[in-house]
This record gives structure tokens, C-alpha cells and sequence, in this order.
């Protein structure tokens, strides 16, 4: 198996996308050391531990972000540091977002990336950064443009519209391409777009908060009703090969599709007419083209193969179902 006797590291282990990205190095026979805000709070620990190989394989750190040196020990040693530790909160509902967002973001990803450059063992840091760090730039999009990993949001044009998330995003990209640079670390990039699928843990992250909204009333998550989704696993399958390919490098725009709320919509209510969506696609502008796609060729020769949008919708109802967030 690939992972036999290499150590890594994951750090914001019990998040969404880290806790999936646990779970399938444990499957490739990595040692895995991964950190968690509380080793205290089972709720973070648990799910974890009782993956797969956790046994025998899976050591939890405790580390804050915003606390220096505090990662030393569980980047001690490793081949890897997938660094995906990162706050999501909507700009919106953000009061202060220099210490909610951004500084977790930049100082975050400076302290991990400290800890990572004093160790000898270490061959590639992969750094989860998200679409926001490359749509929002300053000139306009044009109707049917191909975005790519050219595209780099622009900071002062985020800051201007308050887009606080993709601010952090953007800063906190910058700031570990710079060090990484400087410090001579070879990073790869992974920027995925809006992240759906099955869940692990136990409780509901942002992302999924969001989701299981859409599904049950129908409540638009992106004011345009426009959607760049990507499958959990397939954004975890990049992170991975991303360190498995030594010929990976940059950036990788991880998007499966770009599509309208209507076609979700048109996709739930086959599955589960129950919902009652059929009026929403039909008010939805039935096949009218999206506005732009994202290319998908990078992250394809990378070896990505990307889930169906119908499958990862199914699975994600089913697992909110499943753990007891949806009923009906």
C-alpha cells in the first residue's frame, strides 16, 4: 500500500473535509498525526478514533493556530503536512474578522509552516486554500469564461466588497506560498470549490449547516443560485495524490461542476419528491448556461476522478439522514 510506513500530518483533523482525508490515509496504511483544537471534547476525538486503523496507526495532538510552536510535535517526523486547519464562518456573520477569519488563516498557516520547515523528515507540504482564493478578482468575469489556476483573487477588491472568508483564503494562500518559497519547502495547493457529500463526524460544520438548509427548504446558500460543487472524496483524493505525484506542483482548482440551484433542485426532488422542489426547478430558469465553469484539466492529469453531481447529492441526503439532521 502507498502509505506503509510513511508518518503524516493533518492538522483541523476533525473538521469536514480533514476528518474524511484521516479516514483514507489510515486505508492507504499512513501513520497519521493529527491535531485537534481539544483532545478533551469527544466530539472532535471520537469519530476519529474509531476509524479503520485508528488503533494502530492514528495519534491525536492538540494545537491552536493562533498559538506559536504549538504543532511541533505532531509535524515531528512526518513526510507530509496536509495543513487544512482553517475557520469557516459566513462573511456575513462575522463581527470581528481580523481574529474570527483572517489572522487563524495567515498566523495559522505561518505557525504550522514553521513548525514543518524544522523538520529533516519532511518532503511536501499540501496547503487546502478554496475557490475563494481565486474568483474574486478585480476585473469583471466574462459571460462563459474558463476560470483556471491562473486566477488569484485580489485582497483590496475582497476587502472592499467585505468578503471576509475569501479574504482569509487569499491571505492565507499568499502568506504560506511566500514562506514556503523563502524557506526552499515544496508545497502543492488545493482549492476546492463548495464541498458536499457524506459526513463523518457528529456534528454539523458550516458547509453541511448549509447544505441540509437547501435540501429541506430549499434556502439558497449563494445569492446568484450559483453553485461550484465538488465531492468530499474526490477534493481528499486530490490532497492526497497531490503528495503520492511527485510531479504535482502549484495549484489545483478541485470543482466537479458549476450549476444552479434549479438542477440541485431537479436532482432532489427525483430522488426525494417528498421535498416538495418540483416548484423551485420550475421556477429556476430550467437549462439556461452558467455564467462560467472552472476548468477541471489540472486536477484530471493530476488523476481526480470526479463523482457524478446526482451521486454526491444522494449521499449527502442519505447521510444527514443517516445521523439524524434531516427526517422526513
Amino acid at each position: 500500500m502507498a502509505g506503509e510506513g510513511k508518518v503524516v500530518c493533518v492538522t483541523g483533523a476533525s473538521g469536514f473535509i480533514a476528518s474524511w482525508l484521516v479516514k483514507l490515509l489510515l486505508q492507504r496504511r499512513y501513520t497519521v498525526h493529527a491535531t485537534v483544537r481539544s483532545l478533551d471534547d469527544p466530539k472532535k476525538t471520537q469519530h476519529l478514533l474509531s476509524l479503520d486503523g485508528a488503533k494502530e496507526r492514528l495519534s491525536l495532538f492538540e494545537a491552536n493556530l493562533t498559538e506559536e510552536g504549538s504543532f511541533e510535535s505532531a509535524v515531528n517526523g512526518c513526510e507530509c503536512v496536509f495543513h487544512m486547519a482553517s475557520p469557516v464562518i459566513p462573511s456575513v456573520s462575522v463581527s470581528d474578522p481580523k481574529a474570527k477569519l483572517i489572522d487563524p488563516a495567515v498566523k495559522g498557516t505561518l505557525n504550522v509552516l514553521k513548525s514543518a520547515a524544522k523538520v529533516s523528515s519532511l518532503k511536501r507540504v499540501v496547503l487546502t486554500s478554496s475557490m475563494s482564493a481565486v474568483m474574486f478578482r478585480v476585473e469583471p468575469r466574462e459571460f462563459g469564461a474558463v476560470v483556471d489556476e491562473t486566477w488569484f483573487s485580489d485582497p483590496k477588491t475582497c476587502e472592499q466588497k467585505k468578503l471576509w472568508y475569501p479574504l482569509s483564503k487569499t491571505l492565507g494562500e499568499d502568506a504560506g506560498v511566500t514562506f514556503c518559497k523563502e524557506k526552499g519547502l515544496d508545497l502543492v495547493v488545493v482549492n476546492p470549490g463548495f464541498v458536499i457529500g457524506p459526513i463523518l463526524q457528529p456534528t454539523l460544520n458550516t458547509t453541511s449547516e448549509w447544505v441540509m438548509g437547501l435540501i429541506a427548504t430549499g434556502k439558497e446558500i449563494f445569492p446568484d443560485g450559483i453553485y461550484r460543487l465538488v465531492d468530499v472524496r474526490d477534493v481528499v483524493n486530490a490532497h492526497i495524490l497531490a503528495f503520492e505525484n511527485p510531479e504535482a506542483n502549484g495549484r489545483y482548482c478541485v470543482v466537479g461542476v458549476v450549476t444552479r440551484s434549479s438542477e440541485i433542485m431537479k436532482i432532489l426532488n427525483k430522488h426525494y419528491p417528498v421535498l416538495g422542489h418540483s416548484e423551485r426547478y420550475k421556477e429556476g430558469n430550467g437549462g439556461e448556461p452558467v455564467p462560467y465553469t472552472v476548468s477541471r484539466a489540472k486536477a484530471e492529469i493530476l488523476g481526480v476522478e470526479f463523482t457524478p453531481l446526482e451521486v454526491s447529492i444522494k449521499d449527502t441526503v442519505e447521510s444527514l439522514k443517516e445521523k439524524n439532521f434531516l427526517s422526513f
